[in-house]
């Protein structure tokens, strides 16, 4: 029923390409479930499909699993600790320059969290 077909976005830039469907208003007006078709005043109603890359299919594939499902359980956990370290221990910035000294400083916010929470188990 659609009046065109395009394919919008390019291959392999990082982005789905979108099949883009643009339907005659016209033909709306004439069917049995009009309501919610078109808005007003339009002349085209158009709608929208992503097509999947092949990685993301394989993503998509690989959440259904349970291997996934199991961990994803156990994530929020992790992220408690990340977001710790990041807006309490400041480890979201570098303090001083160089590789050296930002293991340094990550080392001591992961050793403070650890203290922490060695404290309130005692």
């Amino acid at each position: 029923m659609a009046i065109r077909k395009a394919v919008q976005g390019k291959k392999n830039v990082g982005r789905n390409q979108v099949d883009t469907y643009y339907f005659d208003v016209e033909k709306c007006k004439n069917s049995s479930s009009k309501e919610g078709c078109f808005k007003k005043g339009s002349r085209t109603k158009t709608y929208f499909v992503s097509i999947k890359s092949d990685l993301h299919q394989e993503q998509i594939a690989f959440q259904e699993t349970d291997y996934y499902k199991e961990k994803a359980k156990h994530r929020y956990k992790i992220e408690a600790k990340s977001s710790e370290l990041k807006n309490v221990h400041s480890y979201n910035r570098a303090i001083s320059y160089g590789i050296t000294n930002m293991q340094m400083q990550g080392a001591i916010a992961i050793f403070a969290i650890n203290l922490k929470r060695m404290l309130k188990l005692k």
